[in-house]
């Protein structure tokens, strides 16, 4: 009997994630139908999309409040849906604004809810830790402390290791991507990660740029790239770079640049950890409205915002929040981790250990396990009843 299962990813990370959990939940049953939010790679394996991860990128609390009626109008869609066609599971991946609303819908409509990849509530303080053990019913989790955490509060969580153990592979060796590119040997390449919404691009490629401009006056054979993303239009790269010597767009290959740059400035997020995998030395940069930094401040609940940091439980990597993410603050420490080796070496070491905490390769199949047991679970449920 074919099973129909609704799956949400609302950003382009969940995209890569999901289709990885799709590919692996396929190979355990093929008969499976999966329809919801996603992007192209969810639609590669087979996802039948109602919005593109595209549609729903923002960043920061008044971005989503300008964007309320779109995800309104989405919410009353996705539920719609789920009352049409009833799926024998809902899964989620992190996106916690509209996920933990689908969820409890579903509760109500008796649709078992597996989580992939848990949002980050424990950077909020455990209220809506308690709030999920309502409406969650399994939990595939990715960072090493999260499956004491949830446990602990009565969720069924399982640590699977995370993804990025096996996605985060290089194409083209270090010669191969030079040639490529035309990148010459001698040049000292720093790479520029500003992230995959045209938000985030808007507010921190500026200031890195900026910086850039700085670091060329102080050193010969420099060479920025920037790390281009499908998600970002080309008028938006455009409007903010206009001739910049030195600066060269690459799009497709930022694990290439992560991995062959000698040092990186990178947007906080995930792109942190494949940094840190990537054994190259950075700086973790951050940025949104004043309005979303002032609510940020009052309700995070964290030391450290880079999720090396965080997972890592001390310092490893400088952040430069908000009003510090400014050229004046990002070139003195640049130029220490591009010329001091005891401190780039200081750095790698932290990187390797983080590793080790990551877990081993197989996040997918053995979340893809535990969604399909979600399933199972219920069914069984339902027969004792």
């Amino acid at each position: 009997m074919k099973l129909n299962i609704m799956i949400v990813a609302g950003e382009a990370s969940g995209d890569l994630h999901a289709s990885s959990l799709v590919r692996e939940m396929k190979k355990i049953n093929p008969d499976l139908h999966f329809s919801g939010i996603g992007g192209d790679k969810m639609k590669n394996e087979g996802v039948e999309l109602f919005y593109h991860v595209n549609e729903m990128s923002v960043l920061g609390f008044g971005d989503v409040i300008k964007s309320f009626p779109f995800f309104r109008r989405v919410f009353k869609y996705i539920v719609a849906s789920m009352k049409k066609m009833k799926p024998d599971l809902l899964i989620l991946i992190d996106y916690p604004g509209l996920n933990f609303k689908f969820a409890k819908e579903a509760q109500k409509l008796s649709i078992p809810v597996f989580y992939y990849i848990a949002p980050q509530v424990w950077a909020w303080g455990s209220g809506r830790i308690k709030k999920m053990t309502k409406i969650i019913d399994k939990m595939g989790v990715i960072l090493p402390f999260e499956e004491d955490l949830f446990s602990s509060a009565g969720i069924q969580a399982h640590f699977v290791g995370h993804p990025l153990l096996d996605s985060f592979t290089t194409k083209m060796t270090k010669s191969e991507f030079f040639t490529k590119n035309n990148i010459k040997n001698e040049d000292k390449i720093i790479g520029l990660l500003p992230g995959s919404r045209t938000h985030e691009v808007n507010r921190l490629l500026p200031v890195m740029l900026d910086t850039a401009k700085e670091l060329n006056l102080k050193f010969n054979n420099l060479k920025f790239i920037v790390a281009r993303t499908s998600t970002i239009s080309d008028q938006t790269y455009d409007e903010i770079a206009h001739d910049l010597p030195n600066v060269q767009f690459i799009y497709g290959q930022t694990y290439e640049i992560m991995n062959y740059s000698d040092f990186l400035i990178v947007k906080s997020g995930t792109s942190t950890l494949e940094s840190a995998l990537a054994k190259t030395p950075f700086i973790i940069v951050y940025k949104v409205d004043p309005f979303s930094y002032f609510i940020g401040r009052i309700l995070v609940k964290i030391k450290f915002i880079g999720l090396v940091n965080v997972i890592a439980g001390k310092r490893i990597v400088p952040e430069f929040i908000q009003h510090e993410c400014v050229t004046e603050k990002l070139v003195p420490t640049i130029e220490t981790l591009l010329c001091n080796n005891d401190e780039r070496h200081k750095m790698i070491s932290e990187f390797e250990k983080l590793r080790h905490m990551l877990g081993e390769k197989g996040a997918a199949g053995r979340a893809a396990k535990l969604a399909l047991e979600t399933i199972n679970r219920t069914e069984l449920d339902e027969e004792k009843d």
